[in-house]
């Protein structure tokens, strides 16, 4: 959220939000920022009609359907959508044909970078056999997420930045027991994969709680990008 209001989200912006989820997102924009309308976008809007709001609306759709068109807006935002579909160049081309002159588009996904090059740990090992099991499984695929500032500007984007937030590994600390709890639910995944075994996802998670932990976690990369035209910010 912090960067969406350093982007000058606020009063008068219309914004479109996908893969809104409970909507979470949309709330705070109206509530904290005060935009002036949110369009709400998720295969499944159950939780967002469940708790309606002024200036939030919703529309149960697909991103990935050729015919999604939903309108022209000041700020387009996707957090945790991307990495789990496929022809991402093509989707964020998508995504910028939405902005109206002047707009900004805002892409947040996980970034990794140690599992695959740091050594060898309890924690690099669970997390390797996570991605690996959640792309045989669901297709989420993070690996090209640090290129999203080079296709933001080959969808005709300016002003591309990008920024990385990678919370401490600490025993006790919220990422933490995310990434224990995530193991556990996507255990079945993990263990197919061949990488690790029911010991190694044990192991690992004591290995958070220890004081030998000394690993850099999954972070979020957000990167943006602005349509030529209008004004921004």
């Amino acid at each position: 959220m912090a960067r969406l209001r350093a982007l000058g989200a606020g009063p008068g912006w219309s914004c479109l939000d996908i893969g809104a989820g409970t909507g979470t997102v949309c709330r705070r924009l109206l509530g904290e920022a005060g935009v002036a309308s949110v369009l709400a976008v998720d295969r499944d809007v159950r939780f967002l009609d469940a708790r309606p709001a002024p200036g939030l609306r919703t529309l149960q759709a697909d991103v990935t359907d050729p015919g999604f068109a939903p309108g022209s807006f000041k700020l387009v935002h996707a957090r945790f959508v991307l990495m789990h579909l496929p022809g991402r160049d093509r989707l964020i081309g998508t995504l910028a044909e939405l902005l109206a002159p002047g707009g900004v588009l805002v892409l947040s996904d996980a970034v990794d970078l140690t599992s695959e090059r740091g050594p060898a740990t309890p924690y690099t090992t669970a997390m390797r056999a996570m991605w690996q099991g959640l792309r045989v499984t669901i297709g989420t695929d993070v690996s090209s997420v640090p290129a999203y500032p080079h296709l933001l500007r080959g969808a005709g984007l300016d002003q591309v930045a990008a920024e990385i937030h990678v919370p401490p590994l600490v025993p006790g600390s919220a990422i933490s027991r995310f990434w224990a709890d995530t193991w556990q639910r996507s255990r079945q995944a993990m263990l197919s994969t061949g990488l690790i075994d029911d010991a190694g996802i044990d192991a690992a998670v004591r290995y958070l709680e220890s004081d030998a932990c000394a690993a850099l976690s999954a972070g979020m990369l957000t990167a943006w990008g602005w349509k030529p035209g209008g004004t921004t910010g």
